[in-house]
């Protein structure tokens, strides 16, 4: 109890604080409180799904082999609990098609339905989350040659677009069957080792195929489609069909969000940057937000530099209605589920932090041309007492202050995941 009464003092003084600056912290733990995070399920597996292949392709390197990854649905499932026990606010999960459910039943990604993903979806009821969606265009025999969409032979490339069509009708399902509408998100693998002679034409055939999958009339209410670009993988160093340009271009003149993943792009380049040259020509916005190292190395979010001012960019500018927050990391070399609580949880501060800043007052001084003033009160909020409105919101959501979810995962990991085979 001594505790918890700690954490309101240091509140109520984090409030006063704040407060002199004309920033309501009540108002902003409700906002907190209305922004919903999608998160990785791949996370949990090392990318493996459940078709029975253990093999990793398209450009993709899970790292590490640390003990107690899932192997089936219902490990998979209770792992997200479990993070989500320690993570507050209410969010959602973003699944791929090869996180099917189809029993005894050879089901190929062309032929996938629904009912393959009831029991995901009965489970987001239950636990009130909202799902989101992606086709699996990678680890599949008719992707070992690295192309889908894009393929030159027409009966592969169907099979992608068919595989496209019917991940879209079930993006659909989820978001009806929830009340809450589902974002289906395409990225390919497409692309080439070594410079090639032709970049047109697979662009052209990549244009073709999306334009043929996006035929079929789905109720935006329920499901939002998305394209995903990438500057290149292990195997596509030279050239990508699906290029950020590519992408952007077609999202602005097709109706469809541009998703941007914070490791998807040149080491320099940052996606803070991006969100307000594109938004007002693409209307919203999907992002994974990760940590790449050198390059799309997908490590686990840290409230680091970017993290926190691509929160700032979307909150600065009133985004969040706009910007569907969601976050692509896999790393086998820690606990799993450790792995989902500490991105949360950081993309969750990194909002709190933006959301605590005195925008209004910050803009004036920008506007008045007052460049001193505006650097000066920056640098002076990078001290506020940010943890103890952390602290208090945690207390609120009834999950672990500070490092004490760690304890948690410990055990959990003792109990449940060393157990596993």
């Amino acid at each position: 109890m001594a505790a918890q009464n700690d954490i309101e003092k240091n509140y109520q003084q984090a409030k006063e604080i704040y407060g002199e600056l004309g920033v309501d912290t009540d108002l902003v733990l409700e906002k907190m409180n209305q922004v919903s995070i999608s998160i990785p399920c791949w996370q949990g597996d090392d990318v493996s799904g459940f078709e029975g292949s253990d093999e990793l392709t398209g450009g993709i390197e899970v790292t590490g082999n640390y003990p107690g990854r899932a192997s089936t649905p219902e490990q998979l499932r209770k792992d997200l609990e479990k993070a989500l026990s320690l993570i507050p606010g209410s969010h959602r999960v973003n699944l791929h098609a090869m996180y099917s459910e189809t029993g005894s039943d050879l089901v190929d990604r062309n032929e996938l339905q629904p009912k393959h993903f009831d029991n995901w979806v009965q489970w987001a009821k239950e636990k009130k989350l909202g799902l989101d969606f992606n086709p699996t265009f990678f680890s599949h025999p008719k992707s070992d040659d690295g192309f889908t969409l894009s393929h030159r032979d027409d009966e592969i490339r169907n099979f992608w677009i068919e595989h496209a069509k019917v991940c879209r009708k079930i993006g659909e399902y989820m978001g009806k069957e929830l009340s809450d509408t589902c974002v289906t998100n395409i990225w390919i693998p497409d692309g080439y080792k070594d410079r090639p002679v032709d970049r047109y034409s697979p662009r052209q055939r990549l244009r073709k195929a999306l334009d043929e999958i996006m035929s079929v009339e789905i109720d935006k209410d329920y499901n939002r489609d998305a394209v995903e670009s990438k500057l290149f993988g292990i195997g596509s160093e030279s050239y990508v069909v699906g290029s950020h340009d590519f992408y952007t271009a077609y999202a602005a003149s097709r109706d469809v969000l541009l998703c941007m993943d914070s490791g998807h792009y040149h080491p320099e380049e940052h996606i803070s940057d991006k969100i307000t040259a594109v938004i007002d020509f693409v209307g919203e916005l999907l992002l994974h937000i990760t940590r790449g190292v050198r390059w799309d190395s997908d490590h686990v979010v840290s409230l680091e530099e970017e993290t926190r001012a691509i929160l700032a960019e979307i909150v600065r500018n009133d985004l969040l209605k706009k910007v569907h927050i969601g976050l692509d990391f896999f790393d086998a070399t820690i606990n799993r589920v450790a792995a989902w609580v500490i991105g949360t949880r950081n993309t969750q501060k990194a909002l709190l932090e933006a959301l605590l800043e005195p925008t209004d007052k910050l803009k004036a001084y920008e506007k008045d041309g007052d460049y001193t003033s505006r650097l000066a009160l920056l640098e002076e909020l990078k001290t506020y007492p940010l943890g103890a409105v952390w602290d208090y919101y945690c207390l609120q959501n009834n999950v672990a202050v500070r490092e004490k979810w760690l304890a948690e995962i410990k055990k959990y990991e003792k109990e449940e995941l060393l157990t596993r085979k």
